[in-house]
């Protein structure tokens, strides 16, 4: 799992749907939910985390997409599998990893150093815990 330490800065709410958005080192990310501690309110410090199967990347990305949360990263390591690429990617000072397919890094000639961007659906994104400073 990839974690990220992030600030709740906005809650929307309808029924039993919650729309929260967090600041991220400057980034802001969404996320989807359909239950919400009462513990989660603004200002509230969390870790979020991801999966790394839900992370997309895409390189030379041009145009809109559905996807809440798009982060510039850039490639840090690439472990190439027989069926599946774990890929590490940097986003300020905090390392993402994203597993993608074999045939799709090499596909896209991902390298070292390479400048791509991380996609994460707000409905993948969840807290895995409040900080308590």
């Amino acid at each position: 799992m990839s974690e990220l330490r992030a600030t709740v800065k906005k809650i929307e709410n309808c029924d039993s749907l919650n729309i929260v958005e967090f600041n991220c080192n400057g980034q802001v990310l969404t996320m989807m939910s359909l239950e919400l501690s009462k513990d989660i309110k603004l200002e509230t410090k969390v870790n979020l985390v991801v999966k790394p199967t839900h992370i997309t990347i895409a390189s030379n990305y041009t145009g809109e997409i559905s996807c809440s949360n798009k982060l510039a990263t850039t490639i840090s390591a690439i472990n190439n599998g027989k069926l599946l690429s774990s890929i590490k990617l940097s986003f300020l000072d905090i390392t993402l990893e994203a597993i993608i397919t074999a045939k799709s890094s090499k596909d896209m000639n991902l390298k070292v150093g390479d400048e791509v961007v991380a996609f994460i659906k707000a409905s993948e994104l969840s807290i895995q815990s409040i900080i308590n400073d």
